[in-house]
């Protein structure tokens, strides 16, 4: 950005400019000033130490900044709310009274309404074993042992008892086969298997596991041969890659048709995160490739309000991996609407979109310079924070996308006038220091602007990627435990696995039965594998 240039300038400028004085000299200095008698050559002495000052102070605004993100980045961020952006002191609209009201005391522990504070029903339990149990001793229709007279009938509600054991993520049983030999001619008899054990070792019930734990929950599959090794069932971590491997054409049609339903979605959202693959990195060593980065890519498509998450890895970036996706849209859909941070390589070059920038991402450089300028950033969240309720407010109503539209219109309209304006007057009045971590955040809103405030535009234009920054803790999960892919074929099997449990997630399908029903039913998948898509799990189809 400009900004940084002239910082840069700056800084040249008064590294060329050695000063050399001791105390007494600078004390000569001050009283010359005081007296108001400088001589010919302090006033460019004076104007060199004001450099040099501006440039420090930039560049301890700029390190606070800079510390807070690597705290950040190291530790994670608590969240961005406002009240946890801001100091007690700035925080406005909140008092002793409103903290009082928003907590329930019972006994010692203060909670929240409506929460369940950490306990689940027994409705959560939709993976658990169902047990009916009947009184021992009573029946519909008896005398009541209490009254006497009265009659005992069946209740609506049954009362609920949960137990939870402990079991390994995968159990084994051992058959062990009674053979008979016959003492004339030797001819061995053994004793069958159980026709529903099967003829696999490893069932499909152990492959989705496997997967779920590995690219769902982010488990490294040698973590997962230890624990195995614990509880006593071994399970070699080139085993369980063995697996996977042999079982991953069993996905492909189902991840391919997702792909294709993908790219006729409204509305897109993208972004990057770095990853590591060794044969790459090894080409970079030996080849000097003309790119040597590697990301995975998260798209999210909106298709008639379902979310369809992708991923991709390799040394493509997000508009690269749009663009491919999208490379199978249907020409007489019109031009869909594309989410993503103000970054360039997050657009396609061959197809066009019509761009929204993310809110949020404006938001974290006010939320960065909040440190050093609290009372500005505190009007900027302030502001984004009412525009967001209203948001809220319209999907609480199920507005359609022209209502919400409308809705904003009329309610945030206004308040991003005022905080455009605001902006302008910063920069304009030489208010904020354009060269500060304020004035970068500035900058990169007013800049941005109209791709910011889509959503008082374009019907259905969302505020911010945050969905896809979501699915991208997925990959980001498998970076922190596994560190990196072995190969590109490695990368792809993740990517396929990450793009049908994530989209499992987001359609309320259990990843883990989806998985397990793909490898059961694969001539049907063959047949339609539209049919079998997550979101319509939940009531899986039936066998022709």
């Amino acid at each position: 950005m400009p900004v940084k240039r002239k910082l840069k300038r700056r800084e040249k400028r008064v590294k060329s400019k050695k000063i050399e004085l001791d105390m007494d000299q600078l004390d000569e200095l001050l009283k010359r000033a005081e007296s108001g008698s400088l001589q010919e050559n302090d006033v460019e002495l004076i104007k060199t130490m004001a450099e040099c000052i501006a440039m420090l102070s930039q560049a301890v605004d700029d390190k606070a900044s800079s510390v807070k993100k690597l705290l950040r980045m190291v530790f994670g961020a608590k969240t961005e709310k406002k009240e946890n952006v801001l100091s007690d002191n700035d925080k406005k609209g909140t008092s002793k009274d409103d903290d009082q009201e928003s907590t329930v005391v019972e006994g010692d522990k203060k909670q929240r309404p409506g929460r369940n504070n950490g306990k689940n029903g027994a409705d959560k339990y939709t993976g658990a074993d169902l047990v009916e149990i009947e009184h021992p001793e009573l029946r519909t229709g008896d005398s009541c042992p209490e009254c006497i007279e009265g009659k005992l009938y069946r209740n609506s509600e049954s009362g609920v008892e949960i137990r939870v054991t402990g079991s390994a993520p995968l159990r084994a049983t051992v058959y062990k086969l009674e053979k008979l030999r016959c003492d004339l001619c030797g001819k061995i008899f053994t004793a069958p298997l159980p026709k529903e054990v099967g003829n696999k070792k490893y069932d499909t019930a152990a492959v989705a596991m496997i997967a779920l734990l590995k690219y769902g929950s982010g488990l490294p599959f040698n973590r997962l041969q230890g624990l195995q090794g614990n509880l006593g069932i071994p399970l070699p971590s080139s085993t369980q890659w063995d697996i996977i491997k042999s079982s991953a054409d069993c996905f492909k049609l189902a991840y391919k048709k997702m792909i294709e339903l993908a790219a006729q979605g409204e509305i897109f959202h993208n972004d990057d995160t770095t990853i590591k693959i060794q044969t790459l990195i090894k080409e970079n060593k030996n080849d000097s490739p003309a790119r040597k980065g590697m990301f995975t890519t998260g798209i999210v498509s909106v298709l008639d309000d379902r979310k369809i998450v992708l991923f991709f890895s390799g040394r493509k970036h997000a508009g690269e991996n749009l663009g491919k996706v999208l490379s199978g849209r249907d020409t007489t859909l019109r031009t869909p609407l594309q989410m993503c941070d103000a970054l360039s390589r997050n657009t396609p070059s061959e197809f066009d979109t019509i761009l929204a920038y993310c809110l949020v991402h404006a938001r974290r450089h006010f939320v960065d310079a909040a440190m050093n300028f609290p009372e500005e950033c505190q009007f900027v969240i302030d502001t984004l924070a009412e525009v967001y309720r209203f948001d809220k407010e319209a999907k609480e109503q199920s507005m359609t996308p022209d209502q919400r539209l409308q809705y904003h219109q009329e309610k945030s309209a206004g308040l991003m006038e005022e905080l455009e304006a605001w902006l302008d007057k910063q920069i304009e009045q030489k208010i904020v220091e354009p060269n500060s971590s304020l004035g970068d955040a500035i900058y990169y809103m007013l800049n941005h602007w109209e791709n910011l405030t889509a959503f008082l535009r374009i019907p259905g234009a969302p505020l911010d990627n945050n969905i896809c920054e979501r699915a991208l803790k997925k990959a980001i999960l498998h970076r922190k435990n596994s560190l990196f892919f072995k190969s590109e074929r490695g990368a792809a099997v993740a990517d396929m696995f990450m793009s049908l449990i994530y989209t499992c997630e987001q359609s309320g399908a259990s990843p883990f039965d989806y998985l397990k029903a793909l490898q059961d039913h694969t001539e049907q998948v063959e047949a339609n594998p539209s049919e079998w898509m997550p979101w319509n799990f939940s009531t899986p189809p039936e066998n022709p």
